[in-house]
């Protein structure tokens, strides 16, 4: 897979702290069933469609899922509060994020159908309308894979719980992008089941 040769002037961050609860166990860990390393590798991977630096946010499984991930980040962001929930990792890691950044990007690590070719687009969306909010579409509603530009930050900021970004985007007129793949998250056993099946079959495809 080859990365996009973008500028870092918006990061992208990976949200990989929470315990896997539902799972079972940590759901970083599982094993991408081409043999290229875990599912936290893959999400690194699609975050590199987006940007050069990519941060990943940890907290439960750290520091296991760093050992075994063979696609280092640019950065491991430690959430400090990750058991209260998505906003404290979220703001985890726009705290990690220098002033230069117009925005930043932001995924979940347990999506790994999305689509390259659309995350591609959403990064150049992003830079091309650098104040504009955009988010994957769920059925009419914003959510991750989005962008988050700078102005935006205080009010996720101000977000507490297992709360994403997903209402403040909704509230600031994102611009919802077709995302195929976001709705393939693996939540439980059974999910993997069926995505591990579904990308064995794109490797095969692929040879």
């Amino acid at each position: 897979m080859s990365s996009v040769p973008i500028k870092p002037s918006i990061p992208a961050i990976v949200l990989a702290a929470g315990a896997s609860s539902r799972f079972g166990r940590s759901k970083m860990l599982l094993t991408m069933p081409d043999g290229q390393g875990t599912l936290l590798d893959r999400a690194i991977e699609l975050a590199r469609q987006l940007s050069s630096d990519v941060r990943v946010v940890h907290g439960a499984g750290y520091p296991l899922m760093r050992f075994r991930c063979r696609q280092q980040p640019g950065g491991w962001v430690r959430s400090p509060h990750w058991q209260a929930g998505l906003a404290a990792s979220l703001q985890a890691g726009l705290l990690s994020v220098g002033p230069e950044a117009k925005g930043v990007f932001v995924l979940l690590a347990d999506q790994p159908l999305l689509s390259e070719s659309a995350l591609g687009a959403l990064g150049h969306a992003a830079r091309a309308l650098p104040d504009v909010p955009i988010a994957a579409d769920y059925d009419g509603r914003p959510g991750v894979p989005a962008y988050l530009p700078r102005w935006l930050w205080l009010d996720v900021m101000a977000l507490e719980g297992d709360r994403g970004a997903g209402q403040l985007l909704a509230a600031a007129g994102a611009t919802n992008v077709e995302m195929p793949g976001v709705h393939e998250d693996v939540d439980t056993v059974d999910d993997w089941r069926l995505i591990r099946f579904r990308l064995s079959r794109t490797a095969q495809t692929a040879r």
